[in-house]
């Protein structure tokens, strides 16, 4: 069940203008549908800005410290004290200060539950959405509160680097119960792409790994004690369940903030003399080895979310569009990689730059592992008749994970060494 073309762009920041530009139909029989150029875009040009119909930062990722915002993820450590922490060092002293965005008078916390958000608009927007049903009020430190029990079951089987979160699904069941229009909301959520059951087992068990795949059933039973309404039985049968796993490790939208990283944009962005911009960059330089040697590549308050119109967009191996969260926030803004053409399919890739980089058999592997589809697009096509064999690189990869695959039990000791970039 498709939503209402209105509903594809009413996310968007400006969703007149992006309705204008933009257009969402069949793009080929295999792939479903598509986004669409309908008028000239130009590389380096924004297509669109939008906010996710539902988003959740990660278990691990809050309980290592990432602060932040509980509705819109924006990070809430200032980018000195970002660095602090990242880089092991309390007397760190950052220079150009005002470059840093987080405003620590403007934080409020729920005055039940103590969650804290980056502004007043968005606790209310919170608790107008969702946070009423979610509020865990005197009980946030009781470990036998349902929703508590939930969190510690999911963290108890999916440990990073984190991929989903169970609280993107109790959001999605909460905004549904708060909503005055429960069907408007049940139907956003069903345009999702969907799958077959035996294709929605498969994404499950890539999702949480095949050591808790069994576990699964634990899981909802939690679920439906802590979130049951009669409204959304079907969610809480175990198809339904599966099905809101597979919908949210299908469409899911992996969103990271960070406070340092916009310090950083704020100061390339500084007209100074040669000198003096010799000295920030070196400063820089030294500061991202400090932070890899005490913290390794994990630098961001991560999270998922599901974006409409984003979620149009097919993959490509050589893709014309690419997201990204520059306001430190969960704002999703699209950006033309190339000059686009009207009637020209806009792409992005679900793949990484190391991934990309890899041969045509490395690349398909993967995409059908995670997405359950083989792509044809250009690079796809004209490297048809290359071997069927593996990039150098995966093989060394597939050699050390091998070589590890013993070290699953101690998973727990040595999660902060996992945890990797968004």
């Amino acid at each position: 069940m498709a939503a209402p073309m209105g509903e594809v762009f009413s996310r968007c920041s400006q969703s007149q203008a992006a309705a204008a530009r933009l257009h969402v139909h069949e793009a080929a029989p295999a792939k479903g549908k598509g986004l669409f150029a309908t008028k000239a875009i130009r590389k380096g040009e924004t297509i669109f800005v939008e906010k996710p119909l539902v988003s959740a930062q990660f278990l691990w990722n809050a309980l290592y410290k990432y602060k932040a915002c509980d509705h819109c993820m924006r990070s809430l450590e200032t980018a000195e004290e970002n660095s602090r922490r990242l880089s092991g060092n309390p007397s760190l002293s950052l220079p150009h200060p005002e470059q840093c965005t987080v405003r620590k008078e403007l934080l409020h916390y729920c005055p039940m539950c103590q969650v804290l958000y980056c502004s007043t608009d968005c606790r209310q927007a919170a608790l107008k959405q969702y946070h009423q049903v979610l509020c865990l009020g005197p009980s946030k430190d009781d470990p036998q509160h349902p929703l508590n029990k939930l969190q510690e079951g999911w963290r108890n089987m999916h440990y990073p680097p984190e991929t989903a979160s169970i609280m993107l699904l109790a959001r999605m069941v909460a905004m549904v119960k708060q909503a005055k229009d429960k069907g408007r909301w049940k139907k956003l959520f069903s345009q999702f792409c969907s799958r077959t059951a035996n294709e929605e087992e498969e994404i499950v068990h890539k999702l949480i790994g095949d050591r808790f795949k069994g576990q699964l059933e634990s899981l909802r039973h939690l679920f439906t004690d802590a979130l049951y309404d009669d409204c959304l039985s079907q969610w809480f049968t175990r198809e339904g369940f599966r099905s809101l796993f597979a919908l949210v490790g299908t469409n899911g939208q992996g969103i990271g903030t960070s406070s340092l990283s916009q310090w950083v944009h704020g100061c390339d962005a500084l007209e100074l003399a040669a000198p003096l911009r010799e000295e920030l960059d070196s400063f820089i330089d030294q500061l991202y080895k400090d932070i890899e040697r005490e913290t390794g590549d994990f630098l961001n308050c991560e999270g998922s979310g599901l974006y409409i119109l984003q979620s149009c967009c097919n993959h490509s191996c050589v893709p014309n569009a690419e997201s990204s969260f520059p306001e430190n926030n969960f704002l999703l803004h699209l950006t033309a990689l190339q000059d686009i053409e009207a009637g020209e399919e806009i792409c992005i890739t679900y793949l990484d730059c190391c991934q990309r980089e890899r041969s045509r058999h490395s690349r398909h592997r993967a995409l059908r592992e995670n997405y359950l589809f083989k792509c044809s697009c250009p690079k796809c096509e004209s490297q048809a008749g290359d071997p069927d064999v593996s990039s150098e690189e995966e093989e060394e990869d597939e050699g050390d994970a091998e070589a590890g695959a013993g070290a699953g039990a101690g998973a727990g000791a040595n999660l902060e060494d996992e945890m990797t970039e968004v």
